[in-house]
């Protein structure tokens, strides 16, 4: 079996439509993904600030258990 130049039997031609059948697929993919994709619009969040204000009237029995737990455990003088 002799194996024949692509360029000399003009078989180039089919290799070169392959190519840019190719591309085009690719090109037609890409524009109907971009056609037919629905935007959804995304809502804005917003903080509760009511929360904020709870949180600054439980912060004293909070410090009063700080306090217990420091006096539980004995801290070292110096750090090593």
């Amino acid at each position: 079996m002799k194996i024949e130049n692509p360029f000399e039997t003009g078989h180039i031609k089919n290799y070169i439509l392959l190519y840019v059948s190719v591309v085009v697929i690719m090109v037609l993919f890409f524009i109907a993904s971009t056609i037919f994709t629905e935007n959804k619009k995304i809502e804005k969040k917003e903080f509760a600030t009511k929360s904020a204000i709870k949180s600054t009237a439980t912060k004293k029995p909070q410090e009063q258990s700080d306090e217990v737990v420091s006096k539980r455990f004995k801290l070292l003088q110096k750090g090593y």
